[in-house]
């Protein structure tokens, strides 16, 4: 492209971004094509000035500002995003009207991702391996479609098929509706959020897969539900759970690293014998105690669940445990 070599500012810091911009933009919509991928990410605070996750969604972007302390007074600030926007547009051919920018709070407990601070509800359909989902670009921390995991999703559908699958903190079910795509005999989707489950369960209503007699959404405290799970009883769990969380519906707050052995005994006990525990989480530093876990198989699978947009930029582990 001409304006490759031209870029169309003079601000030597936004001509940094849009340079760099266009080098991400074009390296990675490359790879996207040969792999038939519609939704990735391809920024994520490449430039300290500029930190932002920028998403590629079939035609739209979403693109979260990292919070941070800039120094800029209220109007100064509202004219350079302004400019980051005008920026991207140009870059990616697209109307700003496409372009949707929201600023993302580092939040460690999972009732920030739960929180809405938006109304507009702008919603796009979007596909993934051969699937459909619902994101919403303007009111919620994420747009409901976490690009990350979308190798672990084509994994849990391979492995679907006539197995009574449980999916905890199952946020907008994008798992569910793999392993039901899968040829899964029962979903069981556990979350704390009405929100949330809604939202998977039309996921799972727009794909034409849902079954109410096959199919369950549970508005339950994970943490809480997990006590009475059935014994010998689920053949695949997918359990991602928050790196801390301390919501007013748990009795004790939940630490990942300090939890997570006694939450994979519970689910382990809940699991098949042969069957697959697929346990992920954000938590940067996260040390699986390996020897503490009474499992048959304890696999890291957290590079082969890498897509190649989140390659040396992924902060969260994946393991396979197989009971």
């Amino acid at each position: 492209m001409e304006n490759e070599q031209n870029p169309t500012n003079t601000n030597p810091k936004l001509v940094m971004f849009e340079n760099r911009l266009r080098k991400m933009y074009k390296h990675y919509s490359k790879l996207a094509r040969k792999q038939d991928v519609a939704c990735y990410r391809f920024y994520d605070h490449d430039l300290p000035e500029f930190p932002f996750a920028i998403e590629w969604y079939n035609g739209v972007v979403h693109a979260a500002e990292y919070k941070r302390r800039h120094g800029m007074e209220d109007e100064e600030y509202d004219i350079w995003l302004q400019e980051c926007r005008v920026v991207l547009a140009n870059v990616l051919e697209i109307d700003a009207a496409n372009i949707f920018m929201k600023v993302r709070q580092r939040k460690a407990g999972r009732q920030g991702q739960y929180e809405k601070f938006g109304e507009e509800k702008i919603e796009r359909i979007v596909p993934e391996g051969g699937l459909n989902f619902i994101i919403n670009l303007t009111d919620y921390l994420d747009t409901g479609l976490f690009l990350d995991h979308r190798i672990t999703r084509g994994m849990v559908r391979e492995q679907a098929k006539g197995k009574r699958v449980l999916n905890l903190f199952c946020y907008t079910g994008s798992f569910s509706v793999y392993t039901a795509h899968g040829g899964a005999d029962m979903v069981v989707s556990v979350d704390m959020s009405k929100t949330y489950l809604n939202w998977a369960k039309r996921n799972m209503q727009f794909n034409k897969l849902f079954d109410d007699k096959k199919h369950m959404f549970i508005n339950e405290d994970v943490m809480e539900w997990i006590q009475q799970m059935p014994p010998d009883y689920f053949d695949l769990i997918i359990c991602d759970p928050p790196t801390f969380s301390n919501s007013k519906r748990m009795e004790d707050n939940f630490d990942v690293q300090r939890d997570h052995v006694a939450l994979l005994k519970k689910l382990l006990r809940a699991c098949t014998d042969g069957g697959s525990i697929y346990f992920s989480n954000n938590y940067r530093g996260f040390v699986l105690e390996r020897d503490s876990i009474p499992a048959v198989t304890v696999k890291d699978i957290t590079g082969a669940t890498t897509p190649f947009d989140f390659q040396g930029r992924l902060h969260r582990s994946c393991y396979l445990i197989q009971k």
